[in-house]
């Protein structure tokens, strides 16, 4: 940005409050574009059940959940040459803990609840279980004289967070990677009028359908319904080109797509700190035996002056 272009980054795009503020100063001085590229925002579930929020099928949504629930023993105790212990993530668990890898599971949802376009997160709390999984592995997986045993991890197993925003809404979110369990992002959405979940199973409960759980056919049949426009623009040759990664060439089609034609991202630097802050909150609360902690306002007072995500075309 400093260089005069427009900058993307992986997730998340900063693990501390400071670094946070530092992409959003220079944004705002530079005038220059900063994304993260937080793909799961394009999968079609996500994208299709924000339609259906935006259209009020949910009601008025009071709580949402989120979550990065994935059993990464493996891969975190090796790195692309073959040494264990010795990748990124093993460096940043063995000096920290709360949730370090929120944004997957918090991005979606907060595009959902409307947050930094008519809501905002206040402040939250988190918890974290002590750390045993990633102990236990490395000792079953390597053996009690490996040079891997004395490799500490600080990061608790599961770290729950609770998020409250400016108007009444709550986050659950929620992170574990060294434990056997299915991997899940969650995303729930529930509101006065109906509930939908992606994990572990695909279901919804509607009122204008009472007391019918919602799944397979029914529920599919209910996402074409109310498929997002992008989805129905774009969605086939995402498909066809890259199949179970087709949310990633969403992604990138939107934000070359916007940049050629001089529109607002679909996410912006706001939307890039907030997610990314919680990195640093969570522990700092967790630490302090889960005390509330208040969530900057990066965008100085104007998270309500826009009234809804619209993907500009």
């Amino acid at each position: 940005m400093m260089h005069g272009k427009h900058a993307a980054m992986e997730v998340p795009a900063a693990v501390t409050a400071a670094e946070c503020w530092e992409l959003v100063d220079t944004a705002e001085r530079t005038q220059k574009h900063c994304m993260m590229l937080e793909n799961c925002c394009y999968d079609f579930f996500e994208l299709n059940t924000l339609n259906m929020a935006q259209k009020g099928i949910f009601g008025e949504l009071i709580h949402a959940e989120g979550a990065y629930i994935h059993d990464l023993r493996e891969r975190v105790l090796s790195n692309e040459h073959g040494r264990r212990v010795g990748n990124w993530q093993n460096k940043y668990n063995a000096q920290h803990t709360g949730n370090p890898y929120p944004t997957h599971g918090l991005g979606p949802v907060c595009q959902a609840l409307g947050i930094h376009r008519g809501d905002k997160m206040n402040y939250l709390v988190s918890m974290s279980t002590k750390q045993v999984g990633m102990s236990e592995y490395v000792l079953e997986r390597f053996g009690k004289d490996s040079p891997e045993v004395d490799f500490d991890f600080k990061l608790g197993d599961m770290n729950n967070t609770l998020i409250k925003t400016e108007k009444g809404k709550t986050i659950l979110l929620q992170h574990d990677i060294a434990n056997p369990r299915p991997y899940s992002r969650i995303h729930l959405l529930s509101g006065t009028k109906g509930y939908i979940q992606k994990y572990p199973i695909e279901q919804a409960l509607l009122s204008i359908y009472p007391e019918t759980v919602l799944k397979d056919e029914y529920l599919n049949a209910l996402l074409k319904e109310y498929q997002h426009p992008f989805i129905k623009k774009i969605g086939d040759r995402a498909v066809d080109l890259f199949e179970d990664r087709a949310r990633d060439f969403l992604m990138d089609y939107r934000l070359i797509y916007c940049l050629r034609n001089g529109l607002p991202l679909d996410q912006d630097v706001y939307d890039a700190a907030e997610w990314s802050c919680i990195v640093e909150l969570t522990e700092t609360s967790v630490i302090n035996d889960s005390e509330p902690v208040e969530i900057p306002d990066f965008t100085r007072g104007d998270w309500n002056k826009l009234e809804g995500l619209e993907f500009a075309s």
